[in-house]
């Protein structure tokens, strides 16, 4: 046997076309269906265009003066920010952890991920009784321990807060479970030279851990980026409709508000074409910033 199996490429379109065809049929087609709906008028899902807008830029003019949409895009940039800074930053800072510890790492890796198994709805409303339903578990502990003063999570100064925080709980152990098995691919024999030369551990992780994962961590920003510009499930269980006044809109949820509970689709598919840009410009910037290298 050699390799010259491989030379005749011909059976490869059997595979291939198959493949081209799914993609074709459920994500290059709607994706191309819903920009020419976002130039059309359509008032309920699943029923037929009454025709062109009038003119037909008329959903993206919109865009431009939606006060809602100026604080969705503020509210998903604060949430890309609080991706980065938690989601990513915690998944780094317990991956070097857990990489440093000899015994337990099964245990940690299965606790660490457990909570992306559980579905979104379920966090949700987990986090509506410890925060907001019945005053709150948070605020009734605080009682327990003579607190007077409640805290209103639901009001405009603590909502965004409230929201991002079992977000961010939710997908630390995705980025944990990436980033400990681009560790698990670093060779011990690097470590062990380094540890021969005098190298303490925190200097291991410095110049030996970080630099190698580098790339892993560059893939998984933008994960998380993109991942944060479609996040919808979890807040709109805590925060319907935007509340309060209108103050916790993420893009992904007013997408969903104007889909299925105002019933101006044109104008939630214009809303969708605004965030697969917003994500391809994200992702362009985040790969500009974090640069892969090549070791």
């Amino acid at each position: 046997m050699s390799s010259n199996i491989y030379k005749n490429k011909k059976p490869i379109i059997f595979f291939l076309v198959p493949a081209f065809a799914f993609l074709a049929i459920f994500l290059y087609y709607p994706f191309l269906q819903n920009i020419l709906n976002s130039f059309k008028v359509i008032n309920n899902l699943g029923s037929s265009a009454k025709g062109w807008n009038d003119p037909w830029f008329t959903n993206y003019v919109e865009l431009c003066k939606d006060e809602n949409i100026r604080v969705a895009l503020v509210n998903t940039v604060k949430m890309i920010a609080a991706t980065i800074i938690g989601q990513l930053g915690i998944a780094i800072v317990l991956s070097l952890m857990v990489d440093n510890i000899k015994r337990g790492q099964k245990f940690f890796r299965t606790v660490y991920f457990f909570p992306i198994v559980i579905a979104a709805t379920a966090l949700g409303l987990l986090f509506n009784l410890v925060f907001l339903y019945d005053k709150g578990m948070l605020n009734q502990l605080r009682e327990l321990f003579g607190a007077v003063k409640l805290v209103d999570f639901k009001d405009n100064s603590h909502a965004m807060l409230t929201m991002m925080i079992p977000v961010t709980w939710q997908y630390v152990g995705f980025y944990f479970i990436i980033l400990i098995t681009g560790l698990n691919n670093i060779s011990d024999d690097i470590y062990e030279a380094a540890t021969i030369d005098g190298a303490s551990r925190l200097q291991r992780v410095r110049y030996i851990s970080l630099p190698l994962l580098h790339n892993v961590i560059c893939t998984c920003g933008v994960l998380a980026v993109t991942g944060a510009l479609k996040v919808f499930d979890l807040p709109w269980i805590m925060f319907p409709k935007g509340m309060p006044s209108n103050s916790t809109w993420l893009t992904g949820t007013y997408m969903y508000y104007h889909a299925f509970e105002s019933h101006n689709v044109d104008y939630s598919s214009a809303i969708s074409v605004l965030i697969v840009i917003l994500g391809v410009v994200t992702a362009k910037i985040v790969n500009a910033v974090f640069k892969e290298k090549d070791y």
